[in-house]
């Protein structure tokens, strides 16, 4: 499915950290449950609705009344399954260019944010004293050709899109709450079958950049 170029709407409800935040977290499961989003970001409940209804009302996210549980229970979708701030063959329109240099600012501190995570849990894990993968970071430098790059990007983008449909509905999860059954009430499960929201970056610059 080809990704949804943001409109200046998109844009600027982006411009908010919690907004992003629902974003990240919706764009790894087929729909989520109001109250399993605020129970999960950790944020009030009347504070959540609002934040869906201005994502909604910028065509970010969607009513999924197909999953709801009854008539009170609000369950989102995402519009779209990928997002593009504009390309040379899709170009956002000149208006937009500056709400766009204002959620690239936003983006960049977030990744700024989740490198300090990274690094913050590195010495443990590299000591042993915490055996758990909670993150990796990779870098290097490849030569390429354009043509290359662009179909290295492409795979890359289809391996990440394989990863999104693994997870399962009943699957066990980490902290915040699942779509089904998981473990037993009182019971843990096992650390390796645990889902986990994972954020990731994939970023590469060109040595002339």
């Amino acid at each position: 499915m080809e990704p949804q170029v943001m409109t200046s709407l998109m844009l600027k409800a982006l411009a908010h950290p919690i907004r992003r935040r629902i974003m990240s977290v919706m764009g790894a499961q087929d729909f989520a449950r109001a109250a399993d989003l605020a129970e999960q970001l950790g944020v009030p409940a009347n504070t959540l609705s609002f934040h869906l209804r201005s994502l909604a009302d910028a065509g970010l996210i969607l009513e999924a009344p197909e999953h709801a549980r009854d008539r009170r229970d609000r369950v989102w979708k995402l519009a779209h399954v990928a997002f593009q701030v504009g390309s040379p063959e899709e170009p956002i329109a000149p208006e937009n260019e500056l709400p766009l240099t204002g959620f690239l600012s936003q983006m960049a501190l977030d990744q700024q944010r989740m490198v300090a995570r990274i690094l913050e849990w590195a010495p443990a894990y590299a000591t042993g004293r915490d055996a758990d993968v909670k993150g990796n970071l990779s870098t290097g430098t490849l030569r390429l050709t354009p043509g290359q790059a662009r179909e290295v990007f492409r795979e890359m983008q289809e391996v990440l899109e394989r990863a999104r449909e693994l997870h399962g509905a009943g699957a066990p999860t980490g902290p915040g709450p699942g779509e089904g059954p998981g473990p037993e009430d009182g019971e843990e499960a096992a650390p390796d079958a645990r889902v986990w929201a994972w954020d990731f970056t994939v970023m590469a610059a060109r040595e002339d950049l």
